[in-house]
């Protein structure tokens, strides 16, 4: 979706079984290869997360899954959990790339305990400040052009 206030690109991220939401603000860029990959959208030429399952598949790697693992300073941070050969291997990575590319492999995405109990004292505070109601009202009230069904 994009930031009303900032028009920038915003990935949500809903913890399974729970209204905990992540949001995390991504590039113009990264969230259009997110959402080609969420519309299932083919490009004539492979774009760089694509290039980047291509690589992996033809040095005969495996993406399992990506983690969101750290918030520092208003940034957060991500690893893309690989197997090759029998071996994992963890690669740094922004979270954006790391979840355009878990989307192109059909992988996981998970979120570190901390950066959730992070985003729980966060969503905590932020409907102290807003009050619960209205922050409920928005969310239930989000609709197509609020979200952009993927579309940028």
């Amino acid at each position: 979706m994009l930031d009303p206030v900032t028009n920038m690109p915003i990935v949500v991220l809903k913890e399974v079984g729970s209204d905990v939401v992540l949001p995390i603000w991504v590039g113009v860029f990264e969230a259009n290869a997110i959402a080609l990959e969420l519309e299932k959208t083919e490009t004539p030429r492979p774009m760089t997360h694509d290039l980047l399952r291509n690589l992996a598949k033809g040095l005969n790697a495996t993406v399992r899954k990506v983690v969101v693992s750290d918030l520092r300073a208003d940034t957060f941070f991500a690893s893309i959990w690989m197997e090759q050969g029998g071996e994992t291997v963890v690669i740094d990575a922004r979270p954006s790339d790391a979840i355009a590319l878990a989307l192109r492999w059909d992988c996981p995405i998970y979120v570190s305990s901390k950066v959730m109990r992070h985003t729980r004292q966060n969503n905590a505070e932020t409907a102290a400040n807003v009050g619960a109601d209205d922050l409920k009202r928005w969310l239930e009230n989000l609709n197509e052009d609020d979200t952009g069904q993927y579309k940028m």
